[in-house]
């Protein structure tokens, strides 16, 4: 898959390519999510709140300054458990501001705004930063993003996965390891390029989906993606509608209402986190194969199921084996007119 790429890549180019990277120039600063960041020297340690900043921070060579994590969806790739092992995991899920500052980092990597920001569960930047420590909060989480509307917040514009090469580049300019952002990038991109072309040809006008995460419980309404948000530009970047209209991250929809859009593909999530019962994507299955409203759904009849990590949902490096993925059940299937 593609995060095995990223590492051959990266191990191959590395070192002519760091021949010629221009060094950072300290003190740095940049702007992040409206916060200004300074940076007097590459930091020496560094905790991160979100797997995709974990993983970035893996495949930039970087996993040597993480002293923890926190915030799993799925297990870490197999190209990255060797380092991953010798990361301490602060929490599966959130962890508390204590455990954070507790292993003194130079720097939070946060993946969403509503662990670290104004209504954070973990803390609010100022609190962090009080105490001399940056937090780098995700583009992706905040660059046209209301998060403090609605449950997981509210697109204002569609996302952009320019946000993701934007995380990419600046994290390797923080660290002083620009020339590996800059392999990896190219890497992604291409890997999207091949993608979008596995699938020209098709005629994928008539074709829909509905991506489910989970659900706090299995008999209420399930946590499933709206517009505008990370499944919707992969599904708009296919060439394929979504059928969930509302602008909210993760809004829940009745089942009746998502029946009667009848998507032509059921994307579900699998994830190895145990938060709500619909985290098990077995339980997913047989809720949808046998609920009375969902077992009638021409996707579950047809078996247009496709099962995807919860982490490739986000915006992350898994994201583009996400789109990989969708790409390579969409062109096996035989699609209605």
């Amino acid at each position: 898959m593609l995060l095995h790429r990223v590492v051959t890549l990266m191990v191959t180019l590395a070192l002519p390519a760091l021949a010629h990277a221009t060094p950072t120039q300290y003190p740095l600063t940049l702007q992040n999510c409206a916060t200004p960041l300074t940076f007097e020297h590459a930091p020496k340690s560094a905790v991160t709140i979100g797997q995709a900043g974990t993983e970035m921070l893996y495949a930039l060579g970087l996993g040597d300054r993480l002293v923890g994590t926190s915030l799993w969806f799925n297990d870490v790739p197999v190209q990255y458990q060797a380092q991953n092992d010798k990361v301490e995991r602060l929490a599966d899920n959130d962890p508390s501001f204590e455990a954070v500052i507790g292993k003194r980092p130079e720097l939070v990597v946060v993946q969403l705004e509503w662990m670290v920001g104004p209504q954070g569960v973990v803390g609010t930047r100022e609190q962090f930063h009080e105490l001399k420590i940056p937090t780098y909060l995700m583009p992706s989480d905040c660059e046209g993003k209301d998060n403090l509307v609605g449950a997981d917040g509210t697109r204002m514009q569609p996302f952009s996965i320019d946000t993701v090469y934007k995380s990419i580049s600046q994290l390797a300019e923080i660290f002083d390891v620009q020339a590996r952002g800059e392999q990896l990038n190219n890497q992604l991109k291409a890997s999207l390029e091949k993608s979008i072309a596995s699938l020209k040809g098709k005629d994928l006008s008539a074709t829909s989906a509905l991506f489910w995460f989970s659900s706090a419980d299995m008999d209420i309404d399930p946590y499933v993606a709206g517009r505008k948000g990370i499944p919707d530009f992969m599904l708009n970047t296919l060439g394929v509608r979504n059928v969930v209209e509302s602008d909210e991250e993760w809004p829940t929809v009745g089942w009746e209402t998502l029946a009667k859009a009848n998507p032509t593909f059921l994307v579900i999530a699998r994830m190895d986190r145990r938060r709500f019962p619909a985290d098990d994507v077995e339980k997913k299955l047989e809720f949808l194969r046998t609920d009375p409203v969902t077992r009638n759904m021409d996707a579950v009849k047809n078996n247009r199921i496709i099962v995807l990590d919860a982490h490739g949902m986000q915006a992350s490096l898994r994201l583009f084996d996400g789109i990989e993925t969708l790409a390579t059940a969409i062109s096996r299937h035989d699609l209605p007119k």
